[in-house]
């Protein structure tokens, strides 16, 4: 056990020390910053494991907006492809309407020449 000396240094630590009774402020210290090390880290891995996660959903949701605001552009620009082909037909539809009802006085008044 090569560390037991260097945790020596440390002061007395009695779960490492033989003969040594109450453990020395120094000793106390140093076991606070270890087990203060130990659970910061812990709960820095945690805090930036839950952020990566979050921004992973995040960039999914964003990426799913995106193809969803492409496929709305898509049908608006059908709709108006298809607005457009509507006043079409409605505008031949009523050309056709005005020929019939000329035709239709055209013969009218061949009828009443006669």
């Amino acid at each position: 056990m090569l560390w037991l000396p260097i945790l020596a240094v440390w002061g007395c630590i009695p779960e490492l020390t033989k003969g040594c009774i109450d453990m020395t402020n120094s000793s106390s210290t140093y076991l606070g910053i270890v087990a203060g090390v130990a659970i910061g880290g812990l709960i820095s891995w945690w805090v930036y494991n839950r952020q990566n996660k979050t921004t992973f959903l995040q960039d999914d949701i964003l990426v799913r907006i995106e193809k969803i605001e492409e496929n709305n552009g898509k049908i608006l620009s059908h709709l108006e492809a298809f607005a457009n082909h509507h006043d079409m037909v409605l505008n031949k539809i009523v050309h056709m309407n005005e020929a019939i009802l000329d035709l239709n006085r055209r013969i009218d008044s061949f009828g009443e020449e006669k």
